[in-house]
């Protein structure tokens, strides 16, 4: 078969498109936030996750990670464990932040917390903001893009498979708030033994008098009977 110069031109670009179709395949992925866990199983209790944040950037570095948590997670069931040097962690309403000083321009940022327990589910998507020094943010909240082993196309959010749970495995109970103990009924004070002034008081209120009273009176009309039988006596004399 003779090949004109056309059918060669046509040839050659064919193989030229074919060649550059395998390289962009080949290329590097779009940038993105993945999870792993050490034990990713429903239910299961105390699992470290590891967050691994791509960088997009060339011209800065990533300085904060927010997460919102998915349902079956609380804030308060999820505590720090190790993230890039100087990083901090901090709960919000509906998940978490890690975040500190830039990491290296193009460098990806990885760091892991700790979760008291998994729900029982089947996946778990970690809608993530990534924030870079100059104020870029990259939004990986879209659900439902996974290829199906965790891993995200275009903006989707990082997601955990999990295995079904453990035979006997259960939803392990919030932490009991701490009630405060009923008092016993408060007991009436005794009433006060009476004293010398206070019935003296109750006397006098009442319009009567207490027995040192009576007595006082009666030692003054003894007093007055023996002054008049000596007035007496002394006039009978004198006359």
């Amino acid at each position: 078969m003779i090949r004109t110069p056309a059918s060669i031109r046509r040839a050659c670009l064919s193989l030229a498109a074919a060649a550059g179709a395998v390289l962009l395949s080949a290329g590097p992925a779009a940038a993105h936030v993945e999870v792993e866990a050490d034990r990713a199983q429903a239910l299961a209790e105390n699992v470290t996750l590891t967050f691994n944040a791509e960088s997009e950037s060339d011209k800065a570095g990533i300085t904060s990670l927010r997460v919102v948590l998915p349902e079956g997670i609380v804030p308060t069931d999820v505590t720090y464990a190790d993230g890039p040097k100087g990083w901090a962690f901090g709960a919000t309403a509906d998940g978490y932040t890690v975040k500190g000083p830039a990491v290296a321009v193009g460098e990806d940022a990885e760091y892991s917390v700790r979760v008291r327990q998994l729900p029982d589910a089947k996946e778990l998507a970690f809608k993530t903001l990534q924030g870079y020094g100059d104020g870029r943010v990259d939004r990986w909240i879209e659900l439902g893009a996974s290829d199906g082993h965790g891993h995200g196309h275009g903006n989707s959010a990082p997601v955990l498979k999990l295995a079904k749970a453990a035979p006997g495995a259960t939803v392990k109970s919030p932490t009991p708030s701490v009630s405060p103990t009923p008092s016993a009924p408060a007991r009436p004070a005794p009433a006060p033994s009476p004293s010398n002034s206070s019935v003296t008081g109750a006397a006098v209120e009442s319009g009567g008098l207490s027995a040192g009273g009576w007595t006082a009176l009666g030692a003054a009309a003894l007093v007055v009977v023996a002054a008049a039988a000596y007035l007496l006596r002394r006039r009978s004399r004198a006359s």
